[in-house]
């Protein structure tokens, strides 16, 4: 990526040879390109809000930014490409959008998310550091960028206008005002679900902002909580790719006699998981893990792995995330252990079951979802 300070070397993490997609785009050349045109004073604190692989904090890191990200994957590239790229050690501070925001706000850059409702929740987490001074500049592609977007902004920091469009990408210029009267927050937010679905009917579901669906359950869940296997007698079980948590909580409620491991790599999605398990006061014990799938997860540790993998990665169509999840699934699997998973009949992931476990089966189907279950042999 060249920028107005130079070049830089950037990957995704994990990082794989194979996979074309970048680790910046347009957004970010065009928000860091401004910030040197117009000599944008980078003193004080400077926060970079959901910066995706690393790429503005890594061009910034002279000026020690403080980066706000949901994403495990984000943090991990972010630490690889300081590196990378000779950064020296400290230079960024690494927060989630569960931690404290700093106190004081001098610069914020926004690299706009996908999900409103995660912009809302961080911008009113921000608001009270904002000061009168403080320059706020926002950046993401058109498509990325509605009208609904800065009206959030307008709502929550001050007046705000957009530029012109350059290479698909658009910048957001706020100006605070520190006497606005800002919206209560409303996440968490919490809802009831519905009959019908087994050991988890009529429970209460936990969602902070930005997790898929956080204002009701999803077709897709709701289909795979009404086919999911009898889990008597399984010891460990691993709700990968957890969500607010609403399938391993059915489990726990099912079987209380088995640990249940959500993973996710959204750091809100997991504090939604844990919040959703202690409000349904679920008596069996569970373990609660923010990572890259089942890395990290010793093998042949686990008797059943269930799974609603992800097909985008931000903006992009992919099947890495699965390929990762799958292939994870099968080593921490016992011999015999089962991976099930529910998708859209079109993605195909009975293709790529077979592939890695050498076996799969069709447990249920709609015209729209299929529940898939492959097993272990050795």
């Amino acid at each position: 990526m060249t920028t107005p300070w130079g070049e830089l070397a950037l990957a995704r993490f994990p990082e794989d040879p194979r996979d074309r997609l970048r680790a910046w785009d347009a957004s970010d050349a065009y928000l860091l390109g401004h910030l040197a045109e117009r000599a944008v004073p980078l003193s004080g604190t400077v926060v970079v809000l959901g910066d995706r692989w690393g790429a503005l904090v890594t061009a910034l890191a002279a000026h020690r930014p403080v980066q706000i990200t949901d994403s495990w994957l984000a943090q991990e590239a972010t630490r690889a490409n300081l590196a990378r790229n000779g950064a020296e050690p400290g230079a960024v501070r690494l927060l989630t959008t569960q931690d404290p925001p700093p106190d004081r706000v001098d610069v914020l850059l926004v690299r706009v998310p996908k999900s409103l409702a995660l912009l809302e929740d961080q911008l009113l987490r921000l608001a009270p550091a904002v000061h009168e001074g403080t320059v706020v500049v926002g950046t993401g592609m058109v498509k990325e960028i509605h009208t609904s977007t800065l009206r959030l902004f307008e709502r929550i920091l001050g007046p705000t206008r957009t530029s012109l469009a350059e290479k698909k990408a658009r910048l957001i210029f706020c100006t605070p005002d520190p006497a606005r009267e800002r919206p209560a927050s409303p996440w968490p937010y919490e809802y009831r679900l519905p009959d019908g679905i087994g050991p988890v009917s009529g429970r209460t579901v936990v969602n902070h902002a930005g997790v898929f669906c956080a204002d009701r359950l999803d077709i897709g869940t709701r289909f795979f909580l009404e086919h999911l296997p009898d889990t008597r007698g399984a010891r460990r079980v691993a709700d990968l790719g957890c969500g607010n948590g609403v399938v391993g909580t059915a489990v726990a409620l099912a079987n209380p006699e088995a640990e249940v491991l959500f993973v996710d790599e959204s750091f809100q999605a997991v504090a939604s998981a844990e919040a959703t398990y202690k409000a349904n006061g679920v008596p069996g014990p569970a373990e609660f893990r923010v990572g890259d799938g089942l890395a990290g997860v010793a093998s042949s540790s686990v008797d059943l792995v269930l799974n609603n993998p992800p097909f985008h990665s931000h903006q992009a169509t992919t099947d890495a995330t699965a390929w990762r999840m799958f292939t994870g699934a099968r080593r921490v699997l016992r011999p015999g252990g089962e991976l099930w998973v529910v998708g859209n009949r079109h993605l195909g992931y009975h293709v790529k079951l077979r592939r890695v476990f050498g076996n799969c089966r069709l447990v249920a189907s709609d015209p729209k979802f299929v529940v898939l279950k492959a097993v272990r042999r050795a």
